[in-house]
């Protein structure tokens, strides 16, 4: 898709909303053909014999319009164009109701970028879509907001995009090995600092968690850390800790085969971490932000490890395991610990698809939060809202955490299913370092749909790129 600021000619398009009291001819035609409303994400093409046509493009409530709301308007429109091959259209924005002019062009152009992700490349025969040309320019204001909204929207895609197809990728495809590879293809030609320690580096280091994790494959382990440094003269740094299993089967406690079906998908905290220092590099805050992975597969083998086992941590905690198939907290647990006393990260984040838990209480439509710290967890909300991508905090409560209580180890590794999202999320918090500032997101249900969703594309969705990169870029 390319965008041309203050370009014209394509299809026109006609912004409309639910309560306006202005008419024109073609909003009568819709609403008598079609009982066109101007709702939002309503959208009706008027094809012409004598030019490329005019499109209808509902906005719902003047007073209720927010860009998230233009995203989903003008991802409708972008898919519209291309069912009907269209290769281009003219938008004219006008001033909206309590939105900034950059920010306005940035959710249009995200929903028009929206309408291309396609993840088709093992498929034979693949539909042919065209490039679509979007001259977009503003009724009132300068150019250059548009053309930053427009950049800014591109390089935000990159990311989500990148993200996506490393989620979507099947696990034959991406194992430890080549997500560290696809990590340093994207990142090291910016300027990002990527290192891979390999399974004997991960166990000089003390990473014995992790490692039993990925003992029972013979795909051996990887950690990937990634060093984004937009504030040399600073030492602040805040770490963001990606899940990165590849492929989790539950080990011995084995998952039934319909639950492994989409378990490619187990390592999605970890593609946001990549895909958000990759628009990091482009996009270059004045900011350190330092990406860890622990990426490895949860298989079964006679080496893997069992239900009843007591392993090592790099925090130095004994950790009693009672399900192999909770297993991403382990490998978090040695993360975030490294990342906020090895690497000196000041605040941690962490992403996971961790507990279907989490799918029970908030479904596909929020993340699941837990923190130690509320203030942080504002800044992040705030990031999030921004950006589309909701979540939910859930209470960091003592009472929960007594449920991780091991009568033989230091801690054990699933509470149960009863406040199953927030025990998990305590363990992982267990293990950070001096009680840092931390924020743990759930991204069980919102890094894979099971159906399109809004502006979302059934699979991966790339959540909360936007959110981290809002964070570090103001």
């Amino acid at each position: 898709m390319k965008f041309v600021v203050n370009g014209s000619g394509g299809v026109t398009t006609e912004l409309v909303f639910s309560d306006q009291t202005k008419s024109t001819p073609s909003l009568e035609y819709a609403k008598e053909k079609v009982d066109f409303k101007g709702k939002m994400g309503e959208v009706f093409f008027f094809p012409s014999l004598e030019g490329a046509g005019h499109i209808l493009v509902g906005l719902g409530e003047l007073g209720k319009l927010g860009y998230n709301e233009l995203r989903e308007s003008f991802y409708n429109v972008g898919q519209l164009l291309s069912k009907h091959r269209l290769t281009e259209v003219e938008v004219k924005l006008p001033m909206l109701y309590d939105l900034t002019n950059l920010k306005s062009s940035e959710a249009v152009a995200e929903g028009f970028l929206q309408s291309t992700y396609r993840f088709d490349k093992y498929q034979s025969e693949k539909k042919e879509h065209p490039e679509i040309t979007v001259n977009l320019s503003l009724v009132e204001g300068r150019a250059e907001d548009a053309e930053a909204g427009v950049k800014r929207a591109e390089l935000l895609m990159t990311g989500v995009f990148l993200a996506r197809d490393l989620v979507n990728e099947p696990s034959n495809v991406i194992y430890p090995e080549t997500l560290a590879k696809r990590a340093q293809e994207a990142l090291e030609p910016l300027g990002i600092k990527v290192t891979v320690y390999e399974e004997d580096e991960i166990r000089e280091i003390g990473m014995h968690a992790f490692l039993s994790v990925g003992q029972g494959s013979d795909k051996r382990p990887r950690l990937i850390v990634m060093e984004y440094k937009g504030d040399p003269e600073s030492d602040k740094c805040t770490g963001l800790v990606g899940k990165g299993l590849t492929y989790d089967a539950g080990g011995y406690s084995l998952k039934p085969s319909d639950g492994m079906k989409t378990m490619n998908s187990d390592m999605a905290g970890a593609a946001t971490v990549i895909g958000t220092m990759l628009t990091l590099g482009q996009i270059k805050p004045q900011t350190n932000v330092t990406g860890v992975i622990a990426a490895c597969e949860n298989l079964i083998s006679g080496s893997s490890y069992k239900p009843g086992d007591i392993i090592q941590s790099l925090a130095g905690k004994t950790i009693e395991v009672d399900n192999a198939d909770a297993e991403g907290r382990l490998t978090l647990a040695d993360a975030v610990h490294y990342a906020t006393n090895q690497l000196g990260c000041e605040r941690v984040i962490d992403l996971a698809t961790l507990t279907g838990a989490c799918l029970i209480a908030l479904g596909e439509e929020y993340s699941g939060a837990v923190t130690n710290n509320a203030v942080f967890l504002a800044e992040i909300k705030e990031a999030a809202d921004a950006a589309g991508e909701r979540i939910w905090e859930l209470p960091n409560d003592k009472d929960f955490a007594k449920r991780n209580e091991s009568k033989i180890a230091d801690i054990m590794n699933s509470g149960g299913r009863l406040g199953g999202t927030i025990s998990a999320g305590q363990f992982v918090g267990a293990f950070v370092h001096e009680e840092k500032p931390w924020v743990h997101l759930d991204i069980a249900g919102t890094a894979f749909l099971s159906k399109e969703q809004h502006y979302l594309p059934l699979g991966a969705t790339g959540v909360h790129v936007k959110t981290l990169v809002n964070l570090f870029d103001q």
